[in-house]
């Protein structure tokens, strides 16, 4: 379990769509294969990201279905269903 520091507050909960979790999670997974290094500032953000994979991982079964990359597909093509023009786009 990880240590505690001074200042913290206790947990927070955060609320995803199981797409927006499956998607952020097979988006995080390709962030920490790609390296981290040149996105990040200072250790704790490395430790933040890593628990919040860790999480997401806990919660989702598809992880270790044989279907995985189609089950992504879908998740992401439901998730800008109805969006004009596409998100992408806007970066």
């Amino acid at each position: 379990m990880p240590k505690r520091h001074a200042g913290q507050e206790g947990d927070i909960a955060v609320r995803l769509t199981h797409d927006e979790a499956l998607v952020l999670s097979e988006w995080l997974d390709r962030l920490q294969n790609a390296g981290l290094r040149p996105l990040v500032e200072h250790g704790g953000e490395v430790v933040a990201i890593g628990a919040l994979v860790g999480r997401l991982d806990e919660l989702l079964a598809e992880l270790f279905d044989p279907r995985y990359r189609d089950l992504v597909v879908a998740a992401r093509s439901r998730l800008v269903e109805g969006y004009e023009p596409d998100p992408l786009e806007g970066l």
